[in-house]
């Protein structure tokens, strides 16, 4: 690995920024866990699961998301998944069925709001 990120300058940047960035990510969910509650946890990973970050806009669309994969990237029990997922569908931040999850843009209101 070291020949190659050695002779090869342009994968050597790439694999450099790769490693930043997620460097970057995981600072940001660490930051994320000391000082925010499990709702503002399942909101942000909402809002990444959306592309937020990389779109600007919402209310999108993404694939089928279980509740138990949910609880273990926020650090809460699928119990407390349930009952925020709920909260936030009553509240009209998202819809789900049984194959897709729409993020609506209010559900950064969640995160925003103490």
């Amino acid at each position: 690995m070291q020949q190659v990120l050695h002779d090869e300058s342009e994968f050597s940047e790439m694999f450099m920024s790769l490693l930043l960035t997620r460097n970057g990510q995981i600072e940001a969910d660490l930051v994320d866990h000391l000082f925010n509650d499990s709702e503002k946890r399942l909101a942000r990973v909402l809002l990444l699961l959306a592309n937020f970050a990389n779109t600007g806009t919402l209310d999108t669309v993404i694939p089928k998301v279980s509740q138990e994969d949910l609880a273990a990237r926020v650090g809460t029990t699928k119990s407390r998944v349930n009952f925020f997922m709920n909260k936030f569908r009553t509240l009209g931040l998202i819809e789900y069925d049984n194959d897709t999850l729409k993020v609506h843009s209010g559900l950064i209101n969640i995160i925003v709001h103490d």
